[in-house]
């Protein structure tokens, strides 16, 4: 594995970066803006139309579904300079990018890859994914929502929670339960995808405890899914779920950017500020605070490119994935514990407040963190993971 860019990729960096500039106004994120609030949403929108428009939301796709055909690397670099930026509209949704498209290129029928993924590409269609229900979290295999054949349909009904990105979703991302009576639980189940204008389809919001309207609760009640939106085969939908899942938890590098640009601002943040005649960039503390956070994303950023290094081999990613994740996880937590640290009382200050510090984000991260050690799947589940498919140790 060679970590250096070609001269090609590395001139590919500098145009998407002055793009970049061109497009992002120079201070957006730094007010803690969510892409999916209703009063950021329609700039979220403009952005990835845009960049659908010249093909950079999903180039590495082949060309006749909106892609360029280029190699994952470049892609890559795409969304690593756009996290760091915070470029909003990048994934089109929770999903529609980064894993709905590649687990469609692997399982989907020829007409479910000529609707779904041309729009995905050109950033015209949004997505949500439905997996988690109230009593079916981590252990993703207990879930109940009912879909039954009848005819050429399936009738859905039932309740999924925490629902990102629902509110703003033309497609959901829906796993159901096909057949109650398998002994096995991960057995019977079903992936289907779902216009989220179909009767019987409600969505309700969830406000986080930032006050962003991200998450939501998604209520089916005899809702007419057609079967040929049925991804894969029929009562195998886990399986074909853990190929999405490899894809969701493989997102190192764009996470470490986003990451690597929190800890810069924090940096920036330390040299200018004095607290009670005490320079934060000289307080050992805070030094090595932020040097243990610096290292830990460079960790991230270098498993996250064996992943994409693994892709251009053609593999699904592995037990790379679940390492990832739990590294960026933590990481990600671990700092916006130290932000509110170091900033002392200011810490606490929320965003907008006349005396915050960095506009307040830093008790608004503090605040949104504490959902991504759950999201994906427990830190708890991916060290599982990792024993056993990558020590080999058996269940406990």
């Amino acid at each position: 594995m060679d970590f250096r860019f070609t001269q090609d990729e590395e001139a590919f960096r500098q145009e998407v970066i002055q793009y970049i500039k061109e497009e992002m106004p120079p201070d957006y994120g730094e007010g803690g803006e969510s892409q999916f609030d209703a009063e950021n949403f329609e700039f979220t929108r403009q952005i990835a139309r845009k960049l659908g428009a010249k093909k950079w939301l999903a180039m590495n796709w082949p060309e006749e579904h909106g892609g360029l055909g280029v190699s994952p690397i470049k892609h890559m670099i795409f969304k690593e300079e756009s996290a760091y930026h915070r470029v909003p509209g990048t994934d089109m949704g929770v999903g529609g990018i980064s894993w709905v498209g590649p687990t469609l290129l692997l399982l989907g029928t020829d007409e479910q890859k000529k609707k779904h993924l041309p729009p995905l590409a050109a950033g015209e269609k949004w997505w949500c994914t439905m997996y988690s229900e109230p009593e079916a979290g981590s252990d993703m295999a207990a879930l109940q929502c009912r879909a039954v054949a009848h005819d050429d349909e399936y009738i859905v009904n039932g309740q999924k929670v925490w629902t990102s990105g629902g509110h703003i979703a033309d497609w959901g991302w829906l796993l159901v339960r096909t057949d109650p009576t398998v002994a096995n639980k991960h057995h019977g189940i079903s992936l289907l995808l779902v216009d989220m204008k179909t009767p019987g389809i409600t969505v309700r919001p969830l406000i986080n405890l930032a006050g962003h309207h991200y998450f939501n609760e998604v209520f089916f009640d005899d809702a007419h899914i057609p079967k040929e939106n049925l991804i894969g085969e029929e009562n195998r939908g886990w399986y074909h779920t853990m190929i999405a899942l490899s894809f969701e938890r493989s997102g190192g590098v764009s996470m470490a950017a986003a990451a690597r640009r929190s800890v810069d601002d924090l940096v920036e943040l330390a040299k200018k500020t004095t607290i009670n005649g005490k320079s934060l960039a000289k307080d050992p503390f805070i030094r090595y605070q932020l040097a243990e956070l610096a290292i830990g994303i460079e960790a991230i950023r270098m498993v996250g490119y064996r992943i994409i290094w693994q892709q251009t081999k053609g593999e699904i990613p592995g037990v790379e994935a679940p390492i990832v994740k739990t590294l960026a996880s933590e990481t990600i937590q671990k700092m916006a514990k130290v932000a509110t640290q170091m900033m002392g009382l200011y810490g606490q200050l929320s965003l907008g407040s006349k005396r915050a510090l960095l506009n307040g984000i830093a008790a608004d991260m503090y605040l949104s963190a504490n959902n991504i050690i759950v999201a994906m799947g427990t830190n708890e589940i991916q060290r599982n993971i990792i024993a056993q498919r990558g020590l080999g140790l058996p269940r406990g």
